[in-house]
């Protein structure tokens, strides 16, 4: 089953259970698989211990006993700097400013109590459509990487002079070695690296800084 195909898990953290479980059938009845939590702490515990595959959302509150929506979400950054999962955060009223900060801070979006039902949805659904993005892009990535490791140090040497856009022959020179060398050194780059030229190869890397 490809990425695409893994159905999307909104992870549900609200210590209301009321609440909670009117989320998760909202959620479920439109497709989507949905998991509670009763608290930030339980959260971060299930995200430390195992995190599921394919896109994923965070619907959480902001107001939580113990440990609040917004100090849940500064530690999930801390924990899990590149986690392919958007939060949204639920708000009352007197939250929203912390809302508001919090979705400066990197949260996708927040929804003030009581919301629209259909808004909510549409919103989580952009937001698992956020989600597969960044973990396309991870693999994306993640496959580059992995031909970058398959070079080997000459190569890479010889790969970095051919981005700056030098000539076999000044590589051949800076390098010491023969052009012949440096022409099969050159081969061998863009033949592990899928390429076919110097400028398919400077586009494939960028996809690395994106």
């Amino acid at each position: 089953m490809t990425e695409s195909q893994i159905p999307g898990t909104v992870h549900v953290v609200e210590d209301d259970p009321v609440l909670a479980d009117a989320l998760c059938l909202l959620l479920m009845s439109r497709g989507l698989s949905a998991v509670a939590f009763p608290s930030g702490e339980a959260f971060l515990a299930a995200v430390d211990a195992d995190w599921p595959a394919g896109p994923a959302c965070v619907l959480m509150d902001v107001r939580m006993k113990e440990l609040s929506g917004i100090e849940a979400f500064d530690r999930l950054r801390a924990r899990k700097p590149s986690l392919p999962a958007p939060v949204i955060f639920l708000t009352g009223h007197g939250d929203i400013t912390m809302a508001v900060d919090a979705v400066k801070n990197g949260a996708f979006d927040f929804f003030e109590k009581p919301f629209n039902d259909n808004r909510l949805v549409d919103r989580v659904m952009q937001a698992m459509a956020e989600s597969r993005s960044r973990l396309e892009h991870d693999d994306s990535s993640g496959r580059i990487r992995n031909r970058l490791d398959r070079l080997t140090a000459r190569e890479k040497d010889v790969m970095e002079l051919i981005l700056k856009g030098r000539l076999n022959k000044i590589i051949a020179d800076e390098l010491g070695i023969s052009m012949r060398t440096v022409e099969v050194h050159r081969s061998n780059v863009f033949s592990k690296m899928g390429v076919r030229s110097a400028v398919e190869l400077a586009r494939l890397l960028e996809n690395l800084d994106d």
